[in-house]
């Protein structure tokens, strides 16, 4: 800031400085003016000047500074109050400024509520019309038939589940609810809602549940595992999924280890990226991009970090880890 300062003043300090040279060179070619008393009076004045800069620039600085500190927020009280009529134009200016931001930030905010609801509204609404058609499909006879048209059922019941929590998850804060949740059944339920598919792509599960209860919201991890299940049946065929739990450094993990096709170790790192599908299955229209990322995100509000492992062609691990007792005191006032 010191360099700044200099370089805002440069023009007068060059102007003090050209006035104190004129003094001295008249003095010099004047025999008549004695040269020693001004140049006397030109040391005394430079002094002045350069103790006066040092007395001002804390002063004259002190807004600046706050500026540049100051996060880019709304929030105004982080800049100190302005000293001269300068600083007041631009403070004026940076409160008219944010002053619309905020109008503006209302209404995007406002829109964006009208525009969630009516969508939760029509995904509610879709929902009543396919639990008809499922239990209309439940009752045919023709068991090939039946098995085909459960998995499109299936398929776009996770879709309308995912843009459902996809439009939730801006607000996931407000709707946790934490408490000590028993695995089994949040797990074995997933397990069953896939059963369909599962049974047509021969797919089996092993559940080894050594350690049975976690911190979590019950209704968050149930979507977590829904997206991983689901991923781990779409790219895995005849083999079982090896569901186990285990205390590992005082925290619990829940692994999810399928025999699928792998995923590519340039992929690895990117799997989390919103909108991204994969490399070497690019052609999969199919593939949203969405699942992963919503499971991270919602996997993140819930402290849980997720690892994962694969080895292409050999199937893919993904690992839980649950937050211990006292790491949830922020948020959930335990």
């Amino acid at each position: 800031m010191i360099g700044k300062y200099i370089r805002e003043r440069l023009s007068w300090i060059l102007l003090l400085v050209f006035l104190q040279g004129l003094l001295l060179f008249i003095a010099a070619i004047d025999n008549s003016i004695p040269f020693k008393p001004v140049l006397y009076i030109v040391f005394l004045s430079t002094l002045c000047i350069v103790l006066f800069l040092i007395v001002r620039y804390p002063r004259e600085t002190r807004f600046y500074k706050s500026l540049a500190a100051w996060d880019g927020s709304l929030d105004l009280s982080q800049i100190s109050h302005p000293n001269g009529p300068l600083e007041t134009l631009t403070m004026d200016m940076l409160s008219l400024q944010t002053e619309l931001y905020k109008r503006e930030a209302s209404l995007h905010l406002v829109a964006l509520e009208q525009e969630k609801d009516d969508l939760l509204s029509w995904i509610h609404e879709v929902k009543t019309p396919l639990t008809a058609m499922k239990l209309m499909i439940e009752r045919l006879e023709d068991r090939e038939l039946k098995s085909r048209l459960m998995y499109e059922w299936l398929r776009i019941h996770l879709l309308l589940d995912q843009q459902l929590h996809s439009k939730r998850m801006p607000f996931i804060q407000n709707d946790l609810f934490i408490e000590k949740v028993a695995l089994e059944p949040v797990v074995t339920a997933e397990i069953k809602a896939l059963q369909s598919w599962c049974i047509q792509r021969g797919i089996g599960f092993d559940l080894s549940l050594a350690e049975g209860e976690v911190l979590t919201d019950a209704k968050w991890l149930g979507f977590i595992l829904r997206q991983l299940l689901t991923n781990a049946v779409k790219y895995s065929h005849d083999s079982d999924i090896v569901i186990t739990s285990e205390m590992n450094g005082g925290h619990v993990t829940l692994r999810l280890q399928d025999s699928g096709r792998g995923i590519d170790p340039r992929d690895l790192p990117r799997i989390f990226e919103k909108g991204f599908t994969s490399t070497r299955e690019h052609q999969d229209s199919a593939a949203t991009g969405m699942g992963l990322y919503l499971t991270k995100k919602a996997a993140d509000s819930l402290l849980i970090s997720i690892v994962v492992d694969s080895i292409p062609g050999q199937g893919t691990a993904f690992t839980l880890t649950f937050p211990k007792n006292n790491e949830f005191a922020g948020i959930s006032g335990m």
